[in-house]
């Protein structure tokens, strides 16, 4: 599913430093994997060349069966769609309702009314919002707000999902309520890419955990194997 060998990312080619330095990771399709480290260690740089936003100063990177070193600019919008992004701040559109936000994602895609009218309260059920359709977004919670974020991710039905950070803002329950959803979106199929700080929420879920630090894949464990701190200290 996503397949990154030796990949490096240089911004400053008069430095001999490297954002990312030589990854090689391999994440297999309907994994859990949540990708820690401290700031500025790279993670924000591997997650920009997965979308494509930034290329690789050198290595390799498949995702989906897409070579990106053979992806034309007029593509990666179609590569897009196979990868929704959610983030710290939710970046919602304050003055439409709950049901519109998520509706904008498939009108940009030329999705008819009838399809968005019988496509967006299932993916609402599975965030679950049922019942939230017709609030604006300053009327939720701050975890309400991000389940709307994942909703607007998730409903075109993408092969992957990028949540990067997202219960950053949220008190601890509503961080849960929103790492619940994730899971239930990768039971669902979807792969899951997720980093965080949260030093409870890594060791709670168990799951698959890459470390980066100063721009290296320092480790990558299993989900029963990581027990340590200080790959998640800001």
């Amino acid at each position: 599913m996503i397949l990154l060998d030796r990949v490096s990312k240089q911004y400053d080619k008069k430095t001999n430093k490297a954002a990312l330095e030589r990854i090689n990771l391999h994440v297999e399709a309907k994994e859990f994997v949540v990708i820690v480290g401290p700031s500025g260690a790279g993670k924000s740089t591997l997650l920009k060349l997965l979308t494509r936003e930034e290329k690789p100063t050198s290595g390799k990177i498949i995702v989906g069966g897409i070579d990106y070193e053979k992806l034309r600019d007029k593509d990666v919008p179609y590569l897009r769609r196979k990868i929704g992004v959610v983030f710290q701040d939710f970046k919602l559109l304050e003055t439409r309702t709950v049901f519109e936000n998520v509706a904008f994602a498939l009108e940009i895609v030329g999705m008819s009314g009838k399809e968005i009218r019988h496509t967006v309260p299932k993916v609402l059920d599975i965030v679950g919002l049922r019942g939230k359709e017709n609030n604006l977004p300053p009327e939720l919670s701050g975890g309400e707000r991000q389940r709307v974020a994942i909703a607007r991710a998730i409903v075109r039905q993408p092969k992957i999902l990028i949540a990067d950070e997202p219960t950053g803002n949220l008190d601890p329950k509503h961080a849960w309520d929103v790492i619940r959803v994730l899971e239930k979106i990768n039971q669902y199929g979807t792969t899951v890419l997720l980093t965080t700080h949260n030093t409870e929420i890594v060791n709670k879920l168990k799951r698959r955990v890459v470390t980066i630090q100063g721009g290296k894949l320092s480790s990558d464990k299993a989900r029963s194997d990581y027990h340590g701190k200080q790959a998640v200290v800001r």
